[in-house]
């Protein structure tokens, strides 16, 4: 299966640059998987398409303000690093440009040494392991000195950081934003669970796979990067009751579908637990945990992409951009909304 089968052409006006002043007003598409019906809807009907006793899982995790601009120490060149996974203590994985200035040993200063970085390990694609030194909380000074990490097809500021964010964010540790979440507000959470819909959360760190663009042109030959997953019990519980009882299991974007995918493969149930996923989702994989997927439109030729159209098809998921194109929706992570039931 080649990585070109997942082109497809995308005027760049139709990618969104900011959100929308109010996150549920974006336009909905929904997909029916099994005939390909396409009906346009807006994010607020996405509570008719859910019914009493079905659980909608979505990823609560929190987006560091990640994005840091400092200066070497030896020559004051300006250096951009992106926290991308803590790997223990304060050694992080980070993402360097211009990563050709960075050796081992070489010093990174920001904030006027609030924040310094020693760079203790070279890997490739531009990827460093750093130790960090810091007086106080390391998330007090990212508040102050780093940037919310916004992919590189955004090129407007972002006014309010907290729309980079779900409404629901808590567990920090992500170097990216589970996108399909931003549609939701707290009143429309409210509706769905007066509804009788369980609502439950899952916890996936998002890291560089996020950033890395499937290079090969055979996608079986693309390395995924691993992330950090957590559930608890309690979700778990409610999940496996949700399968037995015959109801259905909403995903909210690619990274819960993910987690729960990783989880129900490898122990043909839902369990509390944790750990690292590098499961690469693609046509000809059979599901085992969702019944249907929000998400949001992906890249061309994206790892996202590949996960979309295994879980409808490929002819089915173009087609639905095609159509998204044609009536001007907007696109990747600020943009509008798909539901694939």
């Amino acid at each position: 299966m080649k990585t070109d089968d997942f082109d497809y052409d995308l005027p760049e006006e139709l990618i969104a640059q900011t959100p929308l002043k109010k996150r549920d007003s974006s336009k909905l598409l929904v997909l029916d998987k099994k005939t390909g019906d396409i009906s346009h809807q807006t994010f607020t009907d996405i509570i008719d398409y859910l019914n009493p006793n079905d659980t909608l899982v979505l990823n609560n995790t929190k987006v560091l303000p990640a994005r840091l601009i400092g200066q070497k120490e030896d020559t004051q060149a300006v250096i951009e690093i992106l926290l991308l996974k803590n790997i223990e203590k304060d050694t992080w994985e980070c993402l360097v440009k211009p990563a050709r200035r960075i050796k081992e040993g070489s010093v990174v200063s920001f904030g006027d040494g609030l924040l310094k970085a020693k760079c203790i390990k070279v890997l490739d694609e531009g990827i460093r392991h750093f130790n960090l030194n810091y007086d106080g909380i390391l998330y007090e000074i990212l508040d102050k000195l780093g940037t919310m990490p916004l992919p590189p097809y955004i090129h407007k500021q972002l006014k309010e950081q907290s729309r980079y964010q779900t409404v629901y964010a808590k567990e920090i540790g992500s170097a990216a934003a589970p996108t399909a979440g931003l549609h939701f507000t707290e009143e429309l959470l409210k509706k769905i669970k007066q509804k009788g819909i369980n609502i439950c959360y899952i916890t996936l760190h998002v890291g560089l796979g996020t950033f890395r663009p499937v290079a090969v042109s055979n996608i079986k030959d693309h390395k995924m990067h691993s992330e950090y997953y957590e559930i608890d019990q309690s979700v778990a519980d409610i999940l496996n009751k949700t399968k037995k009882s015959g109801h259905k299991i909403i995903a909210v974007g690619t990274t819960t579908t993910r987690t729960l995918e990783t989880v129900m493969d490898k122990y043909h149930e839902f369990r509390g637990c944790s750990g690292w996923t590098d499961i690469f989702i693609y046509p000809g994989y059979k599901f085992l945990a969702i019944d249907a997927l929000l998400t949001n439109f992906h890249l061309p030729k994206s790892t996202l992409i590949m996960l979309v159209s295994a879980f409808a098809s490929k002819e089915y998921v173009l087609n639905a951009y095609q159509c998204a194109v044609l009536n001007k929706y907007r696109f990747f992570s600020f943009g509008d909304a798909m539901l694939i039931k």
